[in-house]
């Protein structure tokens, strides 16, 4: 007689041999000290696995419903944005084409001239969906909220918000450069992991123009309810908002010093930090 797979399944939790470092999962999502059925990994396991796979593969390909997003940031006070798209024509191109979602298409060019001011602005925000707009449509807003706590009351003349389809990092360089700000931050889908199929990245950078590498920008990864909270990542990147406009700098030149001068504003801590026990 054939066994059902929940009946395997559970006969193979039952019979699962402890790791004894198993103690340490309470510490990370990793996989690790998952245990052993036999010489398999649990079913339990390898079942988990495979939907995290599948999760990750899913926000890659996710479309983002970008018309909802930019009525959510209206409702929620951030004005009317401006809905660009990158010179990668769709996602199979975006995917194949990094170098393409770099840049502007000629339509969204033509989209921010009128919008570009005398005196320029000392901040532009811009939105991407990268490589997950699953962690755009979950975070974007809520970590808005959050830095914008951070920066009001303080005088930071911000350009319209921008929203880029098909958008990677270095996008934003171009839309501040055609905007004519002073800096940027973009607020993009990280390439989702086994666990972090909703990790959100911040991307700052001083001075930004077309052709700048990466080590001109801060980042700040890995912000969602799982990870780093809103208020913390709001946190570090208004130091680094504030420091890089006093120093006129970003990225290798520009240390984020916020774990440093302000842990306990945070509400965290960092055991590995912590000093010894007399």
């Amino acid at each position: 007689m054939t066994q059902s797979p929940q009946l395997t399944a559970v006969q193979d939790e039952n019979q699962i041999t402890a790791n004894p470092w198993q103690a340490l999962r309470a510490f990370t999502d990793a996989r690790i000290a998952l245990g052993r059925s036999g010489v398999s990994q649990p079913t339990s396991a390898q079942l988990a696995f495979q939907l995290a796979h599948a999760q990750a593969r899913d926000a890659v390909h996710l479309a983002l419903d970008f018309p909802a997003l930019q009525a959510e940031l209206q409702a929620a006070g951030f004005g009317a944005s401006l809905r660009l798209h990158s010179a990668a024509a769709d996602r199979h191109q975006y995917l194949q084409r990094p170098d393409l979602g770099r840049r502007l298409d000629e339509a969204s060019r033509d989209t921010l001239t009128p919008h570009r001011q005398e005196g320029g602005y000392d901040l532009a925000l811009v939105l991407a969906d990268g490589l997950s707009a699953l962690a755009l449509k979950q975070n974007a807003l809520p970590f808005l909220q959050a830095l914008h706590d951070k920066l009001s009351g303080e005088t930071w003349k911000l350009a319209p918000l921008c929203l880029v389809e098909q958008g990677r990092v270095a996008v934003a360089d171009e839309v501040a450069q055609r905007l004519g700000a002073r800096a940027v931050v973009i607020l993009v889908g990280e390439r989702p992991g086994l666990s972090s199929p909703d990790s959100l990245g911040l991307y700052f950078t001083q001075g930004p123009k077309v052709g700048l590498t990466d080590e001109r920008r801060n980042c700040i990864s890995n912000v969602r309810p799982a990870g780093m909270s809103y208020e913390e990542a709001a946190y570090r990147l208004h130091y680094l908002l504030s420091e890089g406009r006093r120093r006129h700098c970003s990225g290798v030149a520009l240390k984020d010093e916020t774990a440093s001068q302000g842990q306990e504003a945070l509400g965290s801590g960092n055991f590995l930090l912590a000093p010894p026990t007399p």
